[in-house]
């Protein structure tokens, strides 16, 4: 499925010995990768969804009930805007509440881990609860950028993101749940969706797949693939649109994406792993934390 992004002007080409000098610098801050040990004392008091969520590695895993500074179990740090306030999630945890029109949101740095192009495959999750069916500051044609590795102040720097229409927008896509993979420009993008009836105040199990590599035989290589409630609902192919995943330097933000759509609503518990999750394993996510 397309979706438009607007394009900056292309600027010269970045030279290896550049990006070079940036993977070196990334190594050197120690932003590589998921560090597995996590310690005994934090492990005493985890709830059972996170420690379902810990056994499959992710590389990033925000809880999103904090404030100031949170720091993943990865090592990777997550920083607060704008004094988002708080709300539950269905097993009672806390998670964020975003007010939509002030800049609040999340920001955790670049890494290499939370590209699709550095690692083939990435699973990105979270627990969604929009607050109304029309929000007060979108973007084009009427959506939301939630969650995403998009950054528009500074050239070729959009990778993926995770959308959610506004009911009046102007494509006739009321309240459509979505994710896309894009080539760094922006531009069109490749990606997937689900379209349901929603109800302010509901929450959401979202997951969003993005791959690189066929998924089989005369199969085209890349594809993108979205879940709702631990439900596969919809995959696209990269070809359809002609996107190469490429890193950048954008970095991850959370309630927004390019700072200029904001959520109404919580968001919770927002994972990244490099890999493809099997449909199983978000089952199986949505199962523990509903469970209680």
């Amino acid at each position: 499925m397309r979706a438009p992004v607007p394009a900056p002007p292309s600027p010269p080409r970045v030279g290896w010995l550049a990006a070079a000098s940036r993977s070196a610098a990334r190594q050197a801050t120690g932003r590589t990768g998921w560090q597995r040990h996590v310690p005994a004392a934090r492990r005493i008091h985890m709830s059972a969804y996170d420690r379902t969520i810990l056994a499959d590695g992710p590389v990033l895993f925000l809880g999103l009930g904090g404030a100031g500074t949170e720091v993943s179990p990865g090592g990777l740090p997550a920083e607060y805007h704008g004094s988002p306030g708080h709300t539950h999630l269905p097993n009672g945890e806390p998670a964020t509440l975003f007010d939509g029109t002030s800049g609040q949101y999340v920001e955790v740095p670049d890494s290499e881990v939370l590209s699709v192009s550095t690692t083939g495959a990435l699973t990105i999750e979270a627990w969604l609860r929009p607050d109304a069916l029309v929000f007060p500051r979108t973007e084009g044609s009427g959506y939301v950028h939630w969650l995403g590795k998009l950054t528009y102040a500074t050239v070729n720097q959009c990778e993926w993101v995770a959308r959610i229409y506004s009911a009046g927008n102007t494509e006739g896509r009321a309240n459509r749940v979505s994710g896309y993979a894009f080539n760094p420009p922006g531009g069109l993008g490749a990606g997937s969706y689900f379209q349901d009836p929603l109800r302010p105040g509901e929450w959401m199990h979202y997951a969003l797949v993005i791959t690189t590599a066929p998924d089989g035989p005369a199969q085209p290589p890349g594809r993108t693939k979205i879940y709702r409630d631990g439900r596969l609902r919809d995959t696209d192919a990269l070809a359809d649109y002609d996107i190469v995943p490429a890193d950048t330097t954008s970095p991850l933000r959370i309630g927004s994406a390019a700072l200029r759509s904001f959520f109404l609503g919580g968001i919770g518990k927002v994972a990244v792993y490099p890999r493809e999750l099997p449909a199983e394993r978000l089952a199986e996510h949505h199962a523990v934390m509903t469970s209680g």
